[in-house]
């Protein structure tokens, strides 16, 4: 039976990082179809999403370093085709969301079974795919690590990208203004759409004079920066007493020194906010909320953007649209 299954199964098809020295260097190829061992399942891929450390993980520069050769995308949705020894509340046939760190950009991947998220019917395999990094992590940052109350002002760096986007509508349900930040009027037009109150373009307006005449004086409550760079510093010293900066990560590429006297001064908070850790320490919590997220979406409150919906093929080209930040929402890679 075995056998006869083999050989109604393509073959698998993924692509393989050798030598971790950047995009160029991933080459697509025909590999082995693995088999689930102990609390494994075998995925087939029907989408994966592009996130900034799929880009960081294959240049050697992400905190986590894959055993050589490993196939790069972190997050992805299919089908179950086969379950290992011990998994238990999953099946063959059953439609999946999974945040493995790696597997993605192929056609089939094992996944540990505890990663995967069971989706419920008319949940499409594309939304899926670009759900589980950017609302896990607005959520845990904003509602967890920020305590953000209804009625506060939320300001969003970077608002236009995957994770920014997810930060303005948790923020909206949670009952926040949301002021939007991005680099481009076009982009500022694209937050107003998920449902930013307010925007500010930071290429053309002054941050810190913009905040403070959208605000009355008061200056935001929360600030979700997955930024870094120059915008950290004037943003924390724009924050309101009490405020909370919340630290999602250093998509300008430089890690900002903030004078920790400015906490003082503003009476502030600096948060970290590592949602993988968060899963992995305290997974009762991050279930509640990932159930939470579930019904969101069944309600209509919350949908991923996708930016572009692209063959798995066209990977390079993915990433090199990512590199040039024209990217609003998700990119979605498919198989057909």
């Amino acid at each position: 039976i075995l056998m006869a299954i083999k050989q109604e199964t393509p073959p698998m098809h993924a692509w393989l990082c050798e030598n971790p020295v950047g995009v160029d260097a991933l080459t697509w190829k025909e590999l082995p179809t693995p088999q689930p061992g102990k609390g494994q399942v075998l995925i087939r891929i029907q989408a994966a999403s592009l996130n900034f450390p799929d880009l960081l993980i294959v240049q050697n520069k992400y905190q986590h370093k894959p055993e050589l050769p490993f196939v790069p995308g972190s997050e992805y949705a299919g089908v179950i085709e086969a379950v290992g020894e011990g998994v238990t509340g999953l099946q063959v046939g059953q439609a999946v969301a999974c945040l493995s760190g790696t597997g993605g950009f192929g056609t089939h991947t094992l996944a540990p079974a505890k990663l995967c998220m069971p989706l419920p019917a008319g949940f499409p395999p594309v939304d899926a795919a670009a759900f589980i990094m950017i609302y896990a992590t607005s959520h845990h940052a904003l509602m967890d690590r920020g305590q953000l109350k209804p009625g506060e002002t939320v300001l969003v760096l970077g608002a236009a990208g995957g994770v920014g986007m997810s930060a303005i509508q948790i923020a909206k349900v949670a009952g926040a203004k949301v002021i939007a930040a991005a680099s481009t009027d076009e982009k500022c037009d694209f937050c107003r759409q998920l449902g930013a109150d307010e925007t500010i373009n930071y290429s053309t307006q002054d941050l810190r004079e913009r905040l403070k005449e959208l605000t009355g004086g008061k200056r935001p409550d929360v600030i979700y920066d997955p930024v870094g760079g120059p915008f950290t510093e004037p943003a924390f010293r724009s924050i309101a007493w009490r405020g909370r900066h919340l630290v999602i990560g250093f998509a300008a590429g430089d890690i900002p020194a903030i004078k920790i006297n400015l906490a003082l001064v503003k009476g502030a908070s600096i948060v970290g906010v590592f949602w993988g850790d968060f899963a992995r320490r305290e997974p009762q919590a991050n279930a509640a909320m990932m159930q939470e997220l579930a019904s969101w979406y069944a309600q209509g409150r919350i949908k991923p953007v996708i930016d572009r919906q692209m063959p798995m093929s066209e990977l390079k080209a993915a990433y090199a649209r990512m590199g040039s930040r024209e990217v609003k929402g998700k990119l979605v890679l498919v198989n057909d």
